[in-house]
This record gives structure tokens, C-alpha cells and sequence, in this order.
């Protein structure tokens, strides 16, 4: 808990320092572009997302979990009109008394691998989709810290940008097909809507909820998630760094509230 607390000060800090400091060109059209690049889970930028999640007030023990998902995004071009979108999210997680007084686990979560098929101009109505596989692998180095089942199913993304808005919504469904005989099967659906609004000088604010339906078990868990973000540059490299609040909710092994920060380095071409 110290080093997210730690965490969280460098990330306030480097926003308020920025926020002070950057200079006039920081309202430049390259950032306001990279911040609606940002926008769109599947655009053709290459990008490394270091995304950390912190939840209080877990389940009946009153627990705690905080989660930094490192999730890059690399494009491949395979055809003049075509691109394939791949996305790794790899969790590192350190939680305390989760799943009642279960104590302290620290390590890696379950891998989730997608690939999105992406046609590289939108729709003549201005539509941006992919669609592709998603694969769960069980990455995880404690068993209360992942499902020890391998799992595969379609995923889809659809978003429309409007000037400076985009709205869109991501879903994905997995089922498990092999792994621990005496862990539970999985027969989830994922949904994510969301919504951003960009504003000159890379400045924007995002609404996103992100549900988990356990069809076979009948629970619904998810998160509201307000984020505030500003594009920055570290000497020469683009850089992104947000933070929000978490509102917990369904009625499985929920939390009471939390917040999101996250830090994403862009390497734009060209």
C-alpha cells in the first residue's frame, strides 16, 4: 500500500506540474490529435498503457486490491485497407483479505489477449469497428489471484467520432476451455460503453462503464469510471497521464469505491 500511495503522489505531482508548466505549444494540434487517437481502442497508434486500479471495502473482510494492468497496443498493417489491432492486458496484483480473511497475495493476474480485424478508413457514415478473438491464458502466480482455466470467444468494438466527442462500446464473451478440473468454468460476457470529450491542448474527460455477467453463476460486477486525462511530453516522448474516480457495483465480490490513474507512453509514426 506505501508504494501506491507513493504511486499515486508522482502521478498528482506530475499532472499539477504539468498543468503549470507546459508551454503554449502544448495546445498544438499533435497533442489534441494524439488525444483523440487516444479515444479509439483501435486506433493506428502504438501505445503502452500502464493503468492502476485501486478498490477498498472488498467483500465481507472489508478488503483491498490494487491491480496495475500493463496493456499494450501494437497496429499491424496487413493490407492497403486493413489493419489487425493486437492487445495484451497483464495484470500485477497485490490484495489483501479479497475473498474474506484470505490474507495477502501479491503477483501476476490471468492474461487477456485480443486481436481486432480493422478496416483502416471508417464507414461512409463515419463508423470505426473491429471484431476478432479473445483469449484468456492463465498467467496468474497464485491461485487466488486468477481462474487457472484457459478460455476463448469473439470480441467486437464499434465507436463513432463527432468532432471532438466519441462514443462507442466494447464486448467480448468468454468461455473456458481447458485448465483446473476444480475451478470454476467461465461463461462470461464483458460490455464497455464509453464516451470522451477532447478539448484543446490534449486536455479530455472520459465516462466508461466496464461490466463482467457470470452467466453460469448469475453475478454482475462492474465499475463507473470518470477519468480526467492531459497529453504530455517527456522530453521528446508523448505521454498521457489521467486519473479518476471508480464507482463499484453489481452483486458479486464488489468493493465500496475506488480510483483509476493511469500513464500511457504513445509512439505515433512518423
Amino acid at each position: 500500500m506505501k508504494h501506491f500511495k507513493l504511486f499515486v503522489i508522482l502521478v498528482l505531482a506530475t499532472m499539477f506540474s504539468f498543468a503549470q508548466e507546459q508551454p503554449a505549444t502544448d495546445t498544438s494540434s499533435d497533442a489534441d490529435k494524439l488525444a483523440k487517437q487516444l479515444a479509439n481502442p483501435i486506433a493506428s497508434l502504438i501505445s503502452v498503457p500502464f493503468q492502476a486500479n485501486i478498490d477498498f471495502g472488498i467483500g465481507p473482510a472489508n478488503g483491498t486490491r490494487f491491480v496495475l494492468n500493463i496493456q499494450p497496443v501494437i497496429p499491424l498493417s496487413i493490407s492497403e485497407d486493413w489493419n489487425v489491432i493486437a492487445r495484451v492486458i497483464l495484470p500485477v496484483i497485490t490484495q489483501t483479505d479479497v475473498f474474506g480473511e484470505s490474507g495477502n497475495q501479491f503477483g501476476l493476474g490471468d492474461a487477456l489477449v485480443s486481436s481486432f480485424f480493422s478496416p483502416k478508413a471508417p464507414t461512409s457514415d463515419g463508423l470505426i469497428w473491429g471484431i476478432g478473438p479473445v483469449f484468456l491464458v492463465p498467467t496468474s502466480s497464485d491461485k487466488l489471484l486468477g481462474t487457472e482455466k484457459f478460455g476463448i470467444g469473439p470480441t467486437a468494438v464499434t465507436l463513432k467520432q463527432i468532432g471532438n466527442l466519441t462514443v462507442g462500446a466494447l464486448v467480448n464473451h468468454i468461455w473456458s476451455v481447458a485448465g483446473a478440473s476444480d475451478r470454476a468454468d467461465i461463461n462470461n460476457s464483458f460490455f464497455q460503453p464509453f464516451i470522451a470529450q477532447n478539448f484543446p491542448g490534449g486536455y479530455s474527460i472520459s465516462l466508461n462503464t466496464e461490466l463482467t455477467q457470470s452467466w453460469d453463476y448469475n453475478t454482475t460486477t462492474g465499475t463507473i469510471n470518470l477519468i480526467g486525462a492531459k497529453v504530455v511530453k517527456l522530453g521528446k516522448q508523448p505521454a498521457q497521464i489521467a486519473i479518476g474516480p471508480r464507482v463499484p457495483y453489481g452483486n458479486g465480490n464488489t468493493a465500496e469505491w475506488g480510483f483509476r490513474a493511469l500513464f500511457i507512453l504513445m509512439f505515433p509514426k512518423g
